[in-house]
C-alpha cells in the first residue's frame, strides 16, 4: 500500500513538472462526457447529421441547455405532466416555432352561423374517436385533414388517410399559401370547391411547397358539403361538437413546455396567440382531472404517441392555449 502511494505521488509530480496536468478545458470536457454520449445517442435515434463541426458544436450547446431544463422540470413534484428529450431537442424555442407553427388565425372572431349541435343536451362523459376507428395514424405535419377523415368514416364507414400535400400544393389562392401556413376554414373551403380530396397514398406528403398535380387531385377519395364554426370561447360548445365528430382546433403551441411535452395532462403556461392547427378527437377524465384528447401533427415520437391530453374546463373562456377560440368541423 505504501509503495503504491509513493508511486502515485511520483507520477503526479512528473505530470506537474512536465506541464501535462489536465487543463480546465480538458476537465470540463471530461465532466461533459455523459452529455456528449447522450447527444450521440440522441443523434442516432433521430437520424440527425450536421454539416460540420461548427454546426455540431452549436447544436450540442442548445441540446445541453434543453436537456438540463427538461431534467430540472421533471425533478419537480406535483406536476401533472412530463417533458421529454424528443426530436426538437437541438432547436431553440424560436427555431422550433418558426419551423413548426404556421397557423394563421382569423383577423376577427369566427363568423356566427349555423351550429348543428347547439341543442344537444346530453353528451357522453368520455369520448375517444380512435376507439371508433375514426382517426388515422399520426402524421408528421399533416394538419388540415384529420377532421375530414373522421367525418368521412362516420358517414361512409371507410377510414381513408387523405392527402395533406394536395392542400399544400393546390390551395394557394387564399390565405393558406401552401407551406407558409393557413387557415383550417380555408382548407375546408378549398376541399368543398374542389369536390373532394384524394388519398395520402396517391398524393403523399413531402413537407415542401410544390406544383399542384391536377391529375392526382382529380381522383377524389372523399368529399364534404361544407363546414361550420363552433361558437367561439365556449368549451361547452366544443364538447358538444367533439361528442359528435373530430373537430379542428387552433391552439397556442409555441411554448417551451409544449415543444417538449411527453406525457400526462398538460397544464403548462401558454397564451392565446394561436399558431398551430390540431384536431380534438375526444375528451375524458383521469384521476379527477378533465382533459381534451388532441391529435397533433409532429409524428408519433412526440408526446403520447403523437397525442397530447390538455386540461379541459379551465376558468378562462378561451380554454387552455386558446383551444376553444377557433374550432371548426367539416360537414358531409
Amino acid at each position: 500500500m505504501r509503495f503504491t502511494k509513493q508511486f502515485q505521488f511520483v507520477c503526479l509530480a512528473l505530470l506537474f513538472i512536465s506541464g501535462a496536468w489536465p487543463s480546465k478545458s480538458t476537465a470540463r470536457t471530461l465532466l461533459d462526457a455523459p452529455m456528449y454520449e447522450r447527444h450521440e445517442q440522441w443523434m442516432t435515434q433521430y437520424g440527425r447529421v450536421y454539416k460540420d463541426d461548427t454546426e455540431r458544436a452549436t447544436r450540442y450547446s442548445i441540446f445541453k441547455e434543453n436537456v438540463a431544463r427538461i431534467d430540472a422540470f421533471n425533478s419537480q413534484t406535483g406536476k401533472s405532466y412530463k417533458l421529454g428529450v424528443n426530436q426538437f431537442a437541438d432547436l431553440t424555442n424560436e427555431e422550433f416555432k418558426a419551423s413548426r407553427n404556421r397557423f394563421k388565425g382569423h383577423m376577427c372572431s369566427p363568423q356566427a352561423g349555423p351550429f348543428r349541435y347547439e341543442n344537444v343536451s346530453a353528451v357522453p362523459s368520455t369520448v375517444d374517436w380512435r376507439k371508433e376507428g375514426a382517426v388515422t395514424p399520426v402524421k408528421d405535419q399533416g394538419q388540415c385533414v384529420a377532421a375530414m377523415e373522421g367525418i368521412n368514416k362516420l358517414t361512409t364507414g371507410k377510414l381513408i388517410s387523405l392527402s395533406e400535400q394536395e392542400v399544400v400544393d393546390c390551395d394557394t389562392k387564399g390565405e393558406d399559401q401552401g407551406c407558409n401556413g393557413g387557415l383550417m376554414d380555408d382548407a375546408f373551403k378549398f376541399i368543398e370547391q374542389n369536390k373532394g380530396l384524394t388519398t395520402e397514398a396517391n398524393y403523399p406528403y413531402k413537407g415542401t411547397d410544390g406544383t399542384c398535380n391536377t391529375n392526382k387531385a382529380a381522383i377524389h377519395a372523399a368529399k364534404i358539403t361544407g363546414f361550420e364554426d363552433v361558437p367561439a370561447n365556449s368549451e361547452a360548445a366544443l364538447m358538444k361538437a367533439v361528442a359528435k365528430q373530430p373537430v379542428s382546433v387552433a391552439i397556442d403551441a409555441g411554448g417551451y413546455d409544449f415543444q417538449f411535452y411527453s406525457s400526462g395532462i398538460f397544464t403548462g403556461s401558454c397564451g392565446t396567440q394561436l399558431d398551430h392547427g390540431v384536431t380534438a378527437v375526444g375528451y375524458g377524465v383521469s384521476d379527477g382531472s378533465k382533459y381534451w384528447l388532441v391529435k397533433n401533427s409532429w409524428g408519433a415520437q412526440w408526446g403520447e404517441e403523437g397525442y397530447i391530453r390538455m386540461q379541459k374546463d379551465i376558468s378562462t373562456k378561451e380554454g387552455l392555449c386558446g383551444i376553444a377560440m377557433q374550432a371548426s368541423y367539416p360537414t358531409a
